[in-house]
């Protein structure tokens, strides 16, 4: 067996080569910012989706890309065998090479690797799987909420609950130590800003996040118990570093973010909130949030790895596709009333875990982690509201893939 994050030419590879990008272009617009007061650019995306559909734009770092931004659209984009995630070290083209000694996560793998990892690792993570960890989730989630009560009001959502509740439950998944669940948060920031910090940072992120990732797999190896251990008997250390650090990645950043935003829409409602979160509303509350909340934003990156067309519009080999999973939400064609919450929406055939082959992994995980915190905090704190105007809240840069409140003050 190789050494871990070793990736030999012949098997830890994407599935096809990402060609060469096209030339610069002159003149064209930068990819929409987040609006004020808001985790997206919903106002943008519906002016793109009535009159550029699919248009050039612009990444901060200067790539410019495909935007595409209808729900037909992205969907078939996220699906299309030819439109490949490229490796994050190696895009765009000329920020830098690949460092040998690296893992590929789950996002860059694709083809028979990617379904190799996915269907051994998949069971675990389907709702009957995480039944076992429902319990856990349900004591962290109790705990945060029972401090936030002794400690207010009023009192913080953001520090109190969603940045130490996805964090508690990955390391609970992982088996992380108490004392270490700190230690990978920082070079998971630095990974998720590929696009706006500079490429030396993001391997040096990438190689830490390894590094750790290879330590927890050996040790639930030799536990041989916990997620872990028990999918060591199915997968190869080099395939459990891979799922470790994909998880690492995906399973902390994008739900601190998503969750803060969550309850700020609820607390938007007002006291109708607590009727949305009651066992009959649930599954109705949970998907539209999903929906109507952007989980990921603009983050989404594939590569052209032949000529194509979208909508009419020819891609060149080598061209970067940017399928806007948030705007395609937000299609009034789809979605009736798109831009308003509405837990009653039925269907609602949301995208918020893309789709395909590279659909979120630990889209039930999410799911369960938000029902529980939604149940919990209401339960424990039925008559929250927020504490401060709702224009006075401080956000993340608008810059930023991911963007949510700094702080979710509240009173009851």
């Amino acid at each position: 067996m190789s050494r871990a994050g070793h990736v030999p030419p012949d098997r830890r590879t994407p599935a096809r080569d990402v060609p060469a990008a096209r030339a610069p272009e002159e003149d064209v617009p930068p990819v929409p910012e987040a609006e004020a007061g808001s985790a997206g650019a919903p106002g943008a995306y519906a002016r793109l989706r009535a009159g550029r559909p699919v248009t050039r734009a612009r990444l901060p770092q200067g790539e410019a890309v495909w935007v595409v931004s209808r729900y037909a659209d992205v969907r078939r984009a996220l699906a299309d065998e030819r439109l490949v995630r490229p490796v994050i070290a190696t895009w765009p083209p000329g920020r830098g090479t690949a460092s040998a000694a690296r893992v590929l996560t789950l996002l860059e793998l694709n083809g028979a690797d990617h379904a190799r990892v996915r269907r051994a690792s998949a069971p675990a993570f389907a709702p009957r799987g995480l039944e076992r960890l429902a319990p856990v989730v349900r004591e962290i989630a109790g705990q945060h909420a029972d401090a936030i009560a002794r400690q207010g009001p009023p009192a913080d959502l953001v520090a109190g609950f969603t940045e130490p509740f996805p964090l508690r439950v990955l390391c609970a998944l992982l088996g992380v130590p108490e004392e270490e669940r700190g230690e990978f948060v920082p070079h998971v920031e630095t990974v998720l800003a590929a696009t706006l910090v500079p490429l030396e940072r993001v391997l040096g992120a990438l190689e830490r996040l390894q590094e750790y990732a290879e330590g927890l797999v050996d040790r639930g190896r030799a536990r041989g118990s916990g997620l872990l251990g028990e999918l060591a008997g199915t997968l190869e250390r080099d395939d459990l570093v891979t799922l470790t650090v994909s998880l690492l990645m995906a399973g902390y950043k994008t739900n601190v973010q998503h969750f803060a935003n969550a309850l700020l829409t609820l607390l938007d409602a007002g006291p109708a909130a607590r009727e949305l979160v009651t066992p009959a509303a649930m599954d109705g509350t949970v998907e539209e949030l999903l929906r109507h909340v952007p989980l990921m934003n603009a983050i989404v990156v594939l590569v052209a790895t032949e000529d194509l067309e979208i909508a009419g519009r020819p891609v060149r080999r080598g061209d970067a596709v940017l399928p806007i999973i948030a705007s395609a939400n937000r299609d009034a064609s789809v979605f009736t009333a798109a831009d308003d919450f509405d837990p009653a929406r039925r269907p609602n055939p949301h995208l918020a875990f893309g789709r395909g082959p590279h659909y979120c992994l630990g889209a039930h995980l999410t799911r369960l982690q938000l029902r529980i915190m939604l149940e919990t905090l209401f339960a424990r704190l039925p008559a929250m509201r927020l504490a401060i105007p709702r224009e006075d809240l401080r956000w993340e840069e608008p810059s930023s893939p991911l963007r949510a409140p700094l702080t979710l003050p509240v009173t009851w």
